[in-house]
């Protein structure tokens, strides 16, 4: 299974978008997937429900910090090179999907309620989520066949 297939199929199973996406790398990660969904769990909802960057989005990124990131708080050519990568995934969701925030991609004004809507079939026919998390995962699998993380 591709790693866009696990990542709908978790949305689809009711986990968030960020968890969607970040459960889907898991174990290329090293992560358990009970560590992944918690560092992941605040960021569905684009960011708790905010509605702020896309939680697909936050998922990517977050795989990749840990696929690609850098730790040495002098290495600032390291940095650089990692913002890039996050400028080149984000603006590769966004070429797709015209937008990398929540609210923007779902036509939503703000925040809102804490409380998670529940997940029916209605919920999934007027939400194109799926799509965005499955989308986000190809586009870091594409990634990272042209570009093959490191040994940790």
């Amino acid at each position: 299974m591709t790693h866009e297939e696990k990542a709908v199929q978790n949305f689809l199973s009711g986990y968030n978008c960020a968890q969607s996406v970040f459960l889907a790398f898991a174990p290329d990660l090293g992560l358990s997937d009970d560590l992944a969904l918690r560092l992941s769990s605040s960021f569905g909802g684009g960011m708790g429900r905010l509605r702020e960057v896309c939680g697909a989005v936050s998922g990517i990124l977050m795989a990749a910090g840990v696929l690609y990131g850098y730790t040495s708080p002098c290495d600032d050519a390291a940095k650089a090179a990692h913002y890039a990568l996050v400028q080149e995934l984000a603006g590769k969701f966004r070429e797709r999907h015209g937008a990398i925030l929540c609210r923007e991609l779902l036509g939503r004004s703000g925040p809102e309620s804490p409380v998670p809507e529940a997940r029916t079939a209605a919920y999934y026919a007027q939400r194109p989520c799926a799509r965005f998390v499955g989308d986000g995962a190809r586009i870091l699998e594409e990634y990272m066949a042209e570009h093959p993380p490191k040994a940790r």
